[in-house]
């Protein structure tokens, strides 16, 4: 019954969780709940970053504070036990007397890593680790990689027809999937910390690449534009969101940068080879910059190029229920596979439909 229970009441934190989706980044999404003789007493989520953590919204909005000390903590990460922007959440548990904590997933983060789940087991609370943990990891992939790796999590989203098109043979792409799927990409943007595409697709579409179909906050545009090409008149130059244009390091002193800069548009200059920027050099600056996910919005060469540079570690294919024929623009570039052994591994997830089209999630397998 208790293992049923932990189950139970961790899905339900971890929804809580989901609530902060691009509210708290660079900190984790955290749910919390409080459960005492099978009732919930109290819930919380870390809303924003820099504001109190999960836990401590969950205890604050317990009515009866008694009842804390016979109750049991679901949480979906490990309780932080250090001073950062707030206190210790384990001292917090300690403190309220919490007898039991269930735990999804420990937090990577080398301040926390096992020292929260340490200091309340010293102090007697009875601790229950891993319960839902593969979802737990999930709903925080992108700060997982970013304290393990250095590197911010990167997506690759694209839109095809069901033979694999992004584009007809005169380069036509709008709108190969319906406004469902419009939609849905809007609120994948709300999420990540950058959206990232090449200065073709901003010139074909003339892309703004704002969050406007739903709530949300924008990402930072990030523009990969290695000869400074891009006219200053596109709308990816506007100040509706934050965008940073990256560039052969070549370009540093043109007076386009200048121009650009200007305009309160941020520059960032990496190493070229062969005409073609450093993609990781990239991710690390992103990184630095605290930008722990990126979505990449690009065509089928810069699509082509973070497959073939082994970056990316999710793909988000939107399927619309048309055919364009060989004679159309194929989602990827040459990837330099000759022999099935060859090809990228993924494991699908589960798949969805937004209006008439399908979302197909597939991860990159290790």
């Amino acid at each position: 019954m208790e293992q049923r229970d932990d189950l139970f009441f961790m899905r339900r934190a971890l929804e809580l969780a989901a609530l902060g989706a691009g509210r708290v980044s660079p900190n984790p999404m955290v749910g919390a709940v409080l459960v005492c003789d099978g009732e919930v007493i109290g819930e919380g989520y870390h809303q924003q970053f820099g504001g109190p953590h999960a836990e401590v919204h969950a205890i604050a909005s317990v009515a009866d504070e008694a009842l804390l000390c016979h109750s049991t903590l679901y949480v979906t990460l490990e309780p932080c036990a250090h001073f950062g922007k707030t206190p210790p959440c384990s001292d917090l548990i300690i403190e309220k007397r919490i007898p039991r904590v269930v735990i999804g997933c420990r937090d990577p983060y080398s301040e926390v890593a096992g020292k929260g789940i340490a200091k309340l087991q010293a102090a007697g609370v009875a601790v229950t680790e891993g319960v839902l943990e593969a979802e737990c990891r999930t709903c925080n992939e992108a700060f997982i990689k970013s304290h393990t790796t250095g590197l911010p999590f990167v997506a690759l989203k694209l839109a095809q027809t069901l033979d694999g098109k992004i584009a007809t043979s005169l380069g036509a792409s709008r709108w190969i999937t319906g406004e469902e799927s419009r939609s849905e990409v809007h609120r994948l943007r709300s999420i990540y910390d950058a959206v990232m595409v090449g200065e073709a697709t901003v010139r074909a579409d003339d892309a703004q690449l704002t969050v406007r179909h739903c709530s949300g906050r924008n990402p930072l545009r990030v523009v990969l534009d290695c000869q400074l090409s891009l006219p200053l008149e596109s709308k990816i130059f506007d100040s509706e969101a934050p965008t940073l244009v990256v560039a052969s390091s070549l370009y540093a002193g043109s007076p386009k940068a200048a121009l650009l800069k200007e305009r309160g548009v941020m520059l960032l200059f990496v190493d070229e080879h062969s005409g073609k920027l450093d993609l990781r050099q990239v991710l690390v600056e992103l990184h630095q910059r605290q930008v722990l996910s990126v979505l990449v919005e690009g065509g089928s060469r810069l699509s082509a190029s973070f497959i073939r540079e082994k970056l990316v570690d999710k793909i988000l294919i939107f399927v619309a229920p048309k055919l364009f024929g060989g004679d159309a623009l194929s989602a990827f570039a040459p990837l330099g596979v000759s022999i099935p052994s060859q090809a990228m591994n993924l494991s699908f997830g589960v798949p969805q439909f937004f209006g008439h089209d399908l979302l197909l999630e597939a991860y990159v397998e290790a």
